[in-house]
């Protein structure tokens, strides 16, 4: 089979395009063949050697994906071979990422995928759909399972709602029945937040965004799905209600968090840090569920008239996917199998 490969740390050019024998799953594991592979900044932060340490001498890279069972392990419902899935977390722990034409992974990291929802949205799942869960599910007053109506009454703030991880906080929350309010930095990214399904979107270098933000929200936000939190923790907090919760997933920008302890006190604010890999195996459980769920109803769709650009790549360019993400490309970045 066609795999990518690196053995050291570094840029993109260390991803090498190579033939492997086709893998064989263990007990408990079920082999996908891969369709389309996601690409999220965790995946060139670890090929770079900034998260994740290495731990094998040779990794494929792509935590998310979306294709085929094609064979099951021992312990495995043989049913599930022929099964259309989607996959997260294909690499974490492990050294097989989703980056190849065939990927090895624990059977309960494969999710039935409808027939109704494509391949590309499967792969845009993983990484990005759990960490909007977790934001929308870790409020001192709020729901810890998504469904309609769970956030019914509730305000979301999505910054930066044009990422992959805002636009699923958004139609997460949506889906849920939250007012969804987005912040943005340009007429082209509000339109993608728009069509993700936000009611309403600030342009948060225009005007006075914090007075733009408590017209749709008096009372304050409800919770607060960030990217970039030392940039926008005073606005953040301009609009967060009391005993609100800013969920936090990035710190884009890098710029340091400097926090006002008493203002938070007042507040009664919860300031919630979040990455997938280490919330515990029984939230990862419930997120995949209510997300698989929403995409049963239709709820997760990609592309650019639903506020997802998607920016494709064969396999053998997977570099330049990474590049892609590393320069921040807006939308989704995908590495295509079947071209």
């Amino acid at each position: 089979m066609k795999a990518i490969v690196y053995r050291d740390s570094g840029g993109p050019e260390v991803l090498r395009l190579v033939d492997r024998e086709v893998p064989i799953p263990g007990p408990g594991e079920v082999r996908v063949r891969v369709a389309v592979s996601g690409v999220n900044p965790t995946d060139w932060q670890a090929r770079a050697g900034i998260a994740h340490p290495r731990g094998f001498p040779e990794i494929t890279p792509h935590l998310d994906g979306a294709g085929v069972i094609d064979a099951a392990g021992a312990g495995v419902d043989s049913e599930r071979v022929g099964q259309r899935v989607w996959v997260f977390m294909a690499a974490a722990g492990r050294p097989t990422g989703t980056a190849a034409e065939f990927s090895v992974v624990p059977a309960d990291r494969a999710v039935p995928l409808p027939d109704t929802a494509s391949f590309e949205i499967g792969a845009s799942l993983g990484v990005p759909a759990l960490t909007a869960h977790r934001a929308l599910t870790v409020a001192e007053d709020g729901p810890r399972r998504l469904r309609p109506g769970a956030l019914e009454g509730a305000v979301v703030l999505a910054a930066g709602g044009a990422g992959a991880v805002g636009h699923a906080v958004i139609q997460l929350a949506r889906w849920a029945g939250a007012t969804v309010v987005s912040t943005v930095s340009g007429p082209v990214k509000a339109q993608l937040a728009t069509a993700a399904g936000a009611h309403h979107v600030v342009d948060y270098r225009i005007g006075d965004p914090a007075a733009a933000i408590r017209q749709v929200a008096p009372e304050g936000v409800d919770i607060i799905a960030e990217v970039a939190l030392g940039a926008n923790l005073a606005l953040d907090l301009a609009v967060l209600r009391t005993r609100g919760t800013i969920s936090t997933y990035a710190n884009q920008g890098d710029k340091p968090v400097e926090l006002n302890v008493l203002q938070n006190m007042v507040l009664n604010a919860r300031l919630q840090f979040l990455v997938v890999y280490t919330a515990g195996p029984d939230v990862r459980v419930a997120a995949v569920e209510d997300v698989a769920a929403a995409v049963a109803d239709g709820a997760l769709p990609v592309g650019e008239r639903h506020g997802l650009p998607l920016t494709r790549f064969p396999l053998d360019r997977t570099a330049d996917a990474h590049r892609a993400v590393e320069g921040g490309a807006v939308g989704k970045v995908l590495v295509d199998l079947t071209s």
